[in-house]
């Protein structure tokens, strides 16, 4: 496991604060720990899918891709018929395998967004075990603060958002990691069972960010790297799986 956490952790910027594990390590804030983890996994199938549409199809062809649903159903990382839900594509349509092709998102994406929907199922599952309903949290500040930082013209928007995607996968890689051993052994050996997938899923998104810039990306880097680190070493309001040092108890 060290040899798997040393790259995310010399990548990050900050420890995950000692007092948001002990908040987090309470059966009282289980619940929302659990829901927010469940909706950070779909949430994370979303932006995938969202990328999928908006870099690898042609502007006028991107009602092909299916929506997020149907990726549930496959079982391996499917084809690029698949990937535009098995369509029959007819001869003005051919372009657009070409353009899938060429497209070094797709297939690190549609992976990303199998593995996420599996784990939004296995945090589900754990949460019906434990009697724990799936409701509405609201979002915490964090995707919203490192998002705030995205630069409005291309390439460096898909940049910034392939750079701020390897840092929620990093840093959730962490979190798993530091708060396994403080809880029971069932969330624990889960936690745990994440951590491969989560750590591919921040090299992956690197290395896009750094193809799709062309040039050299460290000081862009370094820069949401820091906004990153802010966000979870101020005190925040909210217990989230993301959030910040915490100012209260409740999880509210």
């Amino acid at each position: 496991m060290d040899a798997l956490l040393a790259p995310v952790r010399a990548f990050l910027h900050c420890e995950t604060p000692d007092e948001w594990i002990a908040l987090a390590r309470r059966p009282e804030s289980l619940p929302v720990l659990l829901i927010d983890h469940a909706n950070c996994e779909t949430k994370a199938a979303m932006t995938a899918h969202s990328l999928v549409r908006r870099y690898c199809l042609p502007k006028g062809k991107r009602h092909l891709l299916p929506k997020l649903d149907f990726y549930r159903e496959l079982d391996a990382i499917p084809e690029k018929a698949q990937v535009l839900g098995k369509r029959t594509m007819g001869e003005g349509d051919r372009s657009v395998f070409a353009e899938l092709e060429r497209n070094p998102l797709l297939f690190p994406m549609v992976r990303l967004i199998q593995e996420e929907l599996h784990h939004f199922e296995q945090v589900l599952e754990l949460m019906t075990a434990r009697g724990i309903e799936y409701g509405p949290v609201s979002a915490s500040r964090y995707a919203r603060g490192l998002l705030a930082h995205v630069r409005t013209h291309e390439p460096a928007t898909i940049v910034d958002k392939l750079i701020i995607g390897a840092y929620i996968e990093a840093r959730s890689c962490e979190r798993f990691a530091k708060l396994a051993p403080h809880l029971d052994e069932e969330l624990g050996r889960f936690y745990v069972s994440l951590l491969r997938s989560e750590a591919r899923h921040y090299q992956d998104y690197l290395a896009l960010a750094a193809q799709f810039a062309g040039e050299a990306i460290e000081e862009r880097v370094h820069f949401i790297g820091l906004v990153e680190a802010e966000l979870i070493n101020t005190p925040d309001p909210q217990f989230r799986f993301h959030s910040g040092i915490p100012v209260r108890s409740d999880s509210c």
